[in-house]
């Protein structure tokens, strides 16, 4: 992988969607967007978020966005 594209970021969606007993096609359709992008957001491959798009989760998820994403520098993917 380059080097530009290593980054400590986690995204922690698989976690908050079973504490929630919420499927990725049931976020989807109270998100409005797509279960292939919420699965490339899930799985780490996203380059980029849109803030209403993470407002709109958080809102769904009844969390905040450091429940959702977290830095660890310490482990690059």
């Amino acid at each position: 992988m380059p080097e530009e594209e290593l980054h400590g970021i986690r995204i922690h969606l698989d976690r908050l969607l079973v504490e929630r007993g919420m499927t990725l096609t049931e976020l989807s359709a109270q998100v409005g967007i797509t279960v292939v992008n919420l699965s490339v957001l899930k799985n780490g491959r996203a380059r980029a978020i849109r803030f209403s798009t993470l407002s709109r989760i958080c809102d769904v998820l009844q969390c905040q966005p450091g429940d959702l994403i977290t830095h660890d520098p310490a482990a690059p993917v």
